[in-house]
Parts: structure tokens; C-alpha cells; sequence
């Protein structure tokens, strides 16, 4: 994993030549996007839909189960995100997607994904196969954004910003590994709580969920402004055992920021720890890859320090192991 992870700019580099190379026709009389598509290939998706609020005209829903909403009609463009192509929750919410004959492009290495757009003359994109779908967020993002810039519900811009996504990332290679070690050497053994400030939750989603399946252990995650009005009152009693790391960007909100000055003491009261892990780059998306690859290389550090294997997911193959009885 930590290879995959330290290869991490070469395949946004690769996954800009497919972008360059696929075809994906104009929007036809959309009204609104569903992206589907759950783990490490469905939170692109959330990401995709921060990256682009403020450019898409239309509503973008980010779909993690096996039904479609009622109001997907043929005007509604569905985006199949499925590394393996055999995801069960994604196939049954494409294949009522196409006996509703909705508007649909897939994202996938092949897969019963891949057979189903070949079969009903789909668009689609292949992206390589054979590695753990959480280590390929670079793949499906950038393809994403290309779907989206196709469409016209995003600006061509954010391609150029995966270029200079690379530079950055390579030129502070030494800075984000360093400051992971510090972070994974903090969070060994405690429980880590998890917080952005509204522009980049997306990323703390995928923080959240490398810390679970890279090195095997629990945490949670929140949001600002939301959790001032729930979660912020559990903060009550000292808990050793937890450490707050929270993700800034240059977009985050004044008020929301104001919000968070206030909190903090709050945390740091009540917590072991408060960690703040502020992105660098100029675009959004160049910071949302920082925070990606920072929170990447934490959650393989961690089990390394741990001395356990961050690829395994027994437990996750144990249960489709079992779902394949029924």
C-alpha cells in the first residue's frame, strides 16, 4: 500500500492520458446527476460534487445504495462509479437505470459494469484493473472530472489543475511525509475524531475510511458548521484516548473558521490532542489531493506502527462471502 500510495502522482498522470483520450458526449437535457458507486470507488463522487458546486447547474446526488430515487427519469444522467465492476449495490442500481432508460456513463476496470455498458451501448471509461479500489482514487476522480467537463457542468480548468496537482504533490513529497509520521505517531492506539471545515468534507470522508481499512482501526468523522449544532455538545468529558485532527483549506468559510476558533479549546479541553493539517496548493483541487495524500500516507503509517498488513480486508471479503449464500 505504501507503494501504491507513494506512486500516487504517477497515476493521476496516467489517469490524465485517459481522461485526454475518452470520449463522453455533450449534455442532452439533463436535470440532474446521480453518482453511484460505494467505498473507495464511490467517494470520488462526494468529492466530484464539492469540487464542482459552484459551476454545475444542476443537482448532484451522491448515491451509496441499492436503489435508485424515485425522481431518476430519463433526464437524469447516472454516473457508474465501480472499480471491480461487480459491486451487487451498484449493478442493481444500473440495471434499473437502464430499464428506465436513463442517461448513463460508467467508470470501471471491467466488471459486469464493463459487460453491461458494451451490451446496452453505453458511454464508458476503462481504467486499470487489479489493485485495491481504495488506492485508486486517482483513476476514478480525474475520470469524474472528465464526465463533468464533457457534460459542460464543469470548467475545463480543473484538467490543467490535475497537472499542477502532480507538481505540487512531487514538490512537497519530503513535507507531507514527514508530517504523516508525526500525525500516525500520535494517532497509534488512540481513536482519532475527524473534522473539516465544510469545503473539503469529502476528503475527511476518505480520511475516515483509509484510517478504517489501511489501518484497521475506528474513528469518526464530523463537519462544520453541522456539528456545532449536535456533536459539539458530547464534548463533555476528558477522553485520553481520543485525538482531533482537522483539515483547513484556503476555501474554508470565515464564519465557519470563526466557528472553529471558538471549538478548539473546546477539543483540546477534553481530548488528548488537536491536530491541524492546513492544505497547500492554489486550486481546490490541488488542496483536496494534498489532504487526500497526506491522510494516505497517515493511515499506512499507522500500520506500519501497528506491524499489520494495510491491503487485507478479510472481514470485508468474509461478508460477501457470506451475502453469496442468500
Amino acid at each position: 500500500m505504501k507503494e501504491l500510495v507513494d506512486a500516487f502522482t504517477k497515476q493521476l498522470a496516467a489517469a490524465k492520458a485517459i481522461a485526454d483520450k475518452a470520449v463522453i458526449s455533450p449534455a442532452q437535457n439533463i436535470s440532474n446527476v446521480i453518482i453511484t458507486g460505494l467505498g473507495g470507488s464511490g467517494i470520488g463522487g462526494t468529492i466530484i460534487s464539492e469540487l464542482v458546486s459552484d459551476s454545475c447547474p444542476v443537482p448532484i446526488i451522491v448515491n451509496k445504495d441499492y436503489f435508485l430515487p424515485s425522481f431518476a427519469i430519463e433526464n437524469t444522467l447516472l454516473i457508474v462509479s465501480s472499480y471491480s465492476g461487480n459491486t451487487e449495490e451498484t449493478l442493481q442500481v444500473m440495471e434499473t437505470a437502464i430499464s428506465k432508460k436513463l442517461q448513463i456513463v460508467c467508470i470501471t476496470s471491467g466488471g459486469k459494469v464493463m459487460e453491461l455498458a458494451k451490451q446496452h451501448q453505453l458511454e464508458f471509461i476503462e481504467i486499470p484493473g487489479g489493485f485495491p479500489p481504495r488506492s485508486c482514487i486517482g483513476y476514478s476522480l480525474v475520470q469524474l472530472i472528465k464526465v463533468f467537463i464533457a457534460k459542460g457542468f464543469a470548467p475545463a480548468s480543473l484538467m490543467t489543475d490535475v497537472t499542477s496537482s502532480i507538481t505540487l504533490l512531487d514538490s512537497q513529497k519530503n513535507q507531507i511525509q514527514t508530517e504523516a509520521k508525526s500525525v500516525a505517531a500520535k494517532l497509534l492506539n488512540k481513536i482519532a475524531v475527524l473534522y473539516s471545515l465544510g469545503s473539503c468534507e469529502g476528503t475527511s470522508v476518505r480520511f475516515r475510511q483509509q484510517i478504517n481499512e489501511n489501518s484497521k482501526a475506528l474513528c469518526w468523522h464530523h463537519v462544520f458548521p453541522e456539528m456545532n449544532h449536535n456533536e459539539l455538545v458530547g464534548w463533555t468529558q476528558e477522553n485520553k484516548d481520543l485525538v482531533v485532527v482537522t483539515f483547513h483549506t484556503s476555501f474554508d468559510f470565515a464564519r465557519t473558521k470563526k466557528r472553529y476558533e471558538v471549538c478548539k479549546p473546546v477539543f483540546a479541553k477534553y481530548a488528548n490532542e488537536v491536530i491541524d493539517i492546513t492544505a497547500k496548493g492554489a486550486s481546490k483541487l490541488e488542496q483536496f489531493f494534498y489532504l487526500i495524500n497526506i491522510g494516505d500516507w497517515i493511515s499506512c503509517y499507522i500500520a506500519e506502527l501497528r506491524g499489520i498488513d494495510p491491503v487485507e480486508v478479510n472481514i470485508i471479503d468474509h461478508l460477501k462471502k457470506e451475502l453469496s449464500k442468500f
